[in-house]
């Protein structure tokens, strides 16, 4: 089973994302801000990190690159309401998928499929 960190500042969206991925098979572990992400992240080891950019005390993409600094094989997705904050000044993790708010949760499914099954013809389990 994949685990899945996800760092969303609003509440009604982590628990929606939350119950979404567990419905389809996914282990999630859920945090309102990157300053609770990063203890988790330094105790265990995720497959994904699932974060929100605009978050109160560090961004996703600054725990993306600390995430990234500690785990260079886990993979990271941003989900926002700012796309274009996402690409300012190239900040972004290397190889980062990018899902703009409002999105449809079967799209985000199928992306977090399509990155674990990029993973699997790979070989990199």
């Amino acid at each position: 089973m994949y685990k899945i960190l996800l760092a969303e500042d609003d509440q009604s969206m982590r628990e929606y994302l939350t119950r979404a991925l567990e419905r389809v098979g996914y282990e999630v572990e859920a945090v309102d801000c990157g300053t609770k992400a990063m203890p988790l992240l330094e105790k265990a080891k995720f497959d994904l990190l699932l974060t929100d950019i605009v978050m109160p005390e560090m961004d996703g993409i600054e725990l993306a690159q600390k995430a990234s600094a500690l785990d260079p094989e886990i993979r990271v997705m941003f989900i926002t309401g700012f796309a274009a904050v996402a690409l300012q000044g190239g900040k972004t993790a290397p190889e980062a998928k990018l899902l703009s708010k409002p999105f449809h949760l079967k799209d985000l499914v199928a992306e977090v499929d399509r990155i674990f099954q990029s993973e699997d013809q790979h070989g990199r389990l």
